[in-house]
């Protein structure tokens, strides 16, 4: 209680100096309020007929009788207001002895709880604001029609019923009941009147036909066309110093990420210098790109930016970071928004709520964004996200399948989560690493070591030291026994986060450094023969940056394999991977000797790996696809060559011809030499295409394995871009397959066949095509393709 305490009474006393003025400013606003309604409402009052009052024009807005409810209501609550302020005013503010009048304002603060005295003046502040808004609508209603009389336009302004246009009588009368509901559609002239509906329907938006009467001069803003910019050619940049006063200030993830871009500042320079040469003066085209860093912003909740300097996840951080250092580098126009603010300005979002259309042509020819990012351009851009979603790039960690990201079969079929279901081509995601072929793999890049420093890190490493993966005292619970087993060879070292007191959940044996910072422990982890996994976090940049500093990088194998059919964190994720270690990408494509995946479970397994380990020399190893230069070349591709918006013309082997421009009568597939697969007839003029055909490899699946298994295990990758060329019958004679039916259907798993049923099935819904899925009953027609040594992202002539 208030009064139980002195602190409590002196805090009263202070608040209550205010509230002398405070009612004033009460008594102003509830008077200046009544004064502006009975005023707005003067006509209600006065007139001597029906016909004289606004209020006639729509009765079922507000009646007579209802307004002057309204009106009573409102001077009811405001006499309320200033009788309970006058009964606070009058308590003494010296007073400091009588515990009455503290109860009896304790009681009075206590009667306005939970909502509290400001917010619930506020509300009907709000209340009276909107009151006063909507009666000048019907006020501009009302003169709308009168115009719309005097000027002999409301014959004009019937509601047509067009069959070209089946949605618009629907469109106007949702107007008619709401276009109150966002202040956008003011911004865009609409004023109650069935003419404005009309006009707003057909030139803004595209539900109803053009008015006949209206000046089309110019286009309407949703088929406005911008006027082509002439192309500029991107030139690559070395200076980062622009890029870093984008970034901005205020949080210490963009500290962190700034001080990663200074630290790497060098390495990309060196990189642009050897993409350049690579490239031979190539022309380039410069974008114009918005990144729109959504898991940071406020509206977001942004809980990393605090967990930055006490252990929290940096993985994300990481690979924005790079990201936005690749862009500049590249030479292209970039913009940075790190709020739903900077986005709205950048975009040219109408002010409201995000119910209208974008006030003209995207002004970006790329913007990449996360989920959170996503969702919030969805909530301000309107019916314009559907529009311009082609020029999207979704950074996306875990991946995202075609089943999760097509909505309407994601719901039928039992795939829909809280993320996925945006109906995007499953290649505009873009993941951490290469584990979804569907998706496009953006990746990040680890610090790359010259000649030297892989010499120093030879000869000083420590054969008996072993550095933990887990900054969070929570990641130990549970793993002392496998912990004991390597303390019996090695010498344990941690870089767990503590404010005071050591963590308990670390053993007593573990020399401990706290968290580090990242050049610190670039240091420990280059005197350190092992870097041991406790299975979480999953698919982080760590293992990789411990390898490139010639540690061996051990992991738990999990069994069964972690899904989100098994898993709480993957529970809900748009995708079905299955995950057989803590770092797939580390266990498939770097694996022994730099990388050991064993069952922590079995203490004699853990126990052999560990002397293994301490047998083996290794030298420090970065996979190509994670330097600076590996990710260079793999950004420029798909921004130079993925167009997303362009319609993919349908694919009809019947009009292809042979290269000296005959009609083809052979297949278009021929099996190649000294391999199961088959690939493009090179007689047989290919249709244009990236990746280009001469790197398809058609393969068949077994039954029960997806296309991403079936091209694995032939030492290719899927790739979904070729899905379209193998979709006919002409691929199945190919392959000899015997199909008694060919049917056209929806489904994730095609273009599959049953060899029992001897029934096949190709796809109808481009969005569909998908590496991923597997069936047990079929075998599936799978789009292989070949790849760069050390770049799984781009086949041999990708680039």
């Amino acid at each position: 209680m208030i009064t139980g305490s002195t602190d409590g009474k002196i805090m009263v006393r202070r608040c209550l100096v205010t509230f002398k003025p405070f009612r004033i400013f009460v008594v102003g606003i509830g008077f200046f309020s009544l004064c502006f309604l009975m005023t707005s409402l003067g006509g209600q009052f006065s007139a001597k007929r029906l016909g004289d009052s606004p209020f006639t024009i729509r009765t079922e807005v507000l009646g007579g009788v209802e307004s002057r409810g309204v009106l009573r209501k409102i001077s009811d609550m405001l006499e309320v207001i200033l009788k309970r302020m006058d009964s606070l005013s009058k308590l003494d503010n010296t007073s400091t002895t009588e515990a009455r009048r503290l109860d009896e304002l304790s009681s009075a603060i206590n009667r306005f709880q939970p909502a509290g005295l400001v917010e619930r003046i506020q509300a009907i502040a709000q209340n009276v604001s909107n009151m006063a808004i909507r009666v000048e609508q019907i006020l501009q209603n009302s003169m709308a029609q009168g115009r719309a009389v005097r000027d002999g336009t409301s014959s004009q302004c019937e509601v047509p019923r067009d069959p070209r246009f089946p949605e618009c009588p629907g469109k106007v009368d949702w107007m008619r009941a709401r276009w109150t509901s966002d202040p956008c559609y003011a911004f865009y002239g609409v004023d109650g009147s069935d003419c404005s509906f009309l006009i707003y329907l057909s030139e803004v938006e595209w539900f109803c036909p053009p008015l006949a009467w209206r000046n089309h001069s110019s286009p309407p803003t949703q088929h406005a066309q911008p006027a082509k910019a002439p192309k500029r050619q991107a030139a690559f940049r070395t200076d980062l110093s622009v890029l870093l006063d984008q970034v901005g200030t205020g949080k210490e993830s963009l500290s962190f990420m700034k001080r990663r871009i200074r630290r790497l500042a060098q390495q990309w320079a060196t990189a642009a210098n050897r993409l350049d040469a690579k490239l031979e003066q190539r022309w380039r085209d410069q974008k114009k790109i918005l990144v729109h860093v959504g898991f940071l912003t406020e509206e977001s909740g942004d809980v990393f930016s605090p967990k930055v300097l006490k252990g929290g996840p940096l993985g994300e951080m990481v690979q924005w970071a790079d990201i936005l250092t690749a862009l500049h580098v590249l030479g292209h126009n970039l913009k940075i928004s790190m709020s739903v603010k900077e986005l709205q300005g950048f975009l040219g979002v109408p002010p409201g709520r995000g119910s209208c259309p974008l006030t003209g042509p995207l002004p970006f020819d790329l913007i990449y964004t996360d989920y959170h990012g996503l969702q919030q351009m969805k909530q301000h851009m309107g019916l314009s996200l559907k529009k311009h979603k082609c020029h999207i790039r979704v950074i996306d960690t875990f991946g995202t399948e075609p089943a999760y990201n097509h909505e309407e079969y994601a719901t039928l079929h039992g795939y829909r989560t809280n993320w996925g279901y945006w109906n995007l081509n499953a290649r505009q995601y873009m993941t951490m690493f290469p584990h979804t072929p569907d998706n496009s793999f953006m990746g990040f890049v680890s610090e790359e070591l010259n000649e030297t420093e892989k010499r120093s890190i030879q000869q000083n490493k420590v054969n008996n030291m072993a550095v933990v993966y887990g900054k969070e005292a929570s990641m130990w619970k549970g793993k002392e026994g496998f912990l004991q087993i390597l303390h019996r060879y090695m010498e344990v070292h941690g870089t767990v986060y503590y404010e005071t007191q050591r963590p308990p959940e670390v053993p007593a044996f573990v020399k401990n450094h706290g968290l580090l910072p990242q050049h610190e422990l670039q240091q420990l982890l280059r005197k350190a023969k092992l870097f041991i996994g406790f299975g979480f976090p999953y698919e982080g940049p760590a293992p990789l940056e411990a390898i490139a500093n010639g540690c061996i990088f051990l992991q738990p194998k999990f069994h069964p394999p972690h899904s989100s059919l098994n898993h709480e964190f993957f529970r809900g994720k748009p995708t079905s991977r299955e995950v057989s270690s803590q770092h797939p990408y580390a266990e498939q494509y770097i694996s022994r000797p730099h990388v050991m995946t064993v069952d922590y479970n079995n203490s004699q397994e853990f126990d052999s790996a560990i002397r293994e380990i301490m047998r083996t020399k290794v030298e420090p190893y970065l996979p190509y696809e994670y330097t600076c230069e590996g990710m260079l070349e793999r950004v420029h591709s798909y921004i130079q060559h993925q167009d997303f918006c362009a319609p993919e013309p349908p694919f009809i082997p019947a009009n292809l011809s042979r290269q000296g421009g005959s009609r083809i009568t052979g297949p278009l597939f021929v099996p190649l030499p000294n391999s199961t697969a088959f690939g493009w007839a090179s007689n047989v003029t290919a249709p244009p295409a990236w990746p280009p055909l001469s790197s398809l490899r058609l393969l068949v699946s077994q039954e029960g394995q997806s296309c991403v298994e079936a091209c694995h295990s032939a030492g290719f990758i899927c790739e979904p871009a070729h899905f379209r060329f193998i979709n006919n019958k002409e691929a199945l004679h190919g392959l000899e397959v015997q199909c008694e039916v060919v049917d056209s259907e929806i489904n994730h798993i095609l273009p599959a066949f049953s060899v029992v049923r001897r029934e096949c099935g190709l796809q109808r819904e481009p969005l569909l095509f998908s590496c991923a899925g597997h069936s047990p009953k079929y075998r599936r027609l799978c789009p292989c393709r070949d790849f760069r040594r050390g770049q799984v992202a781009l086949c041999r002539d990708c680039l």
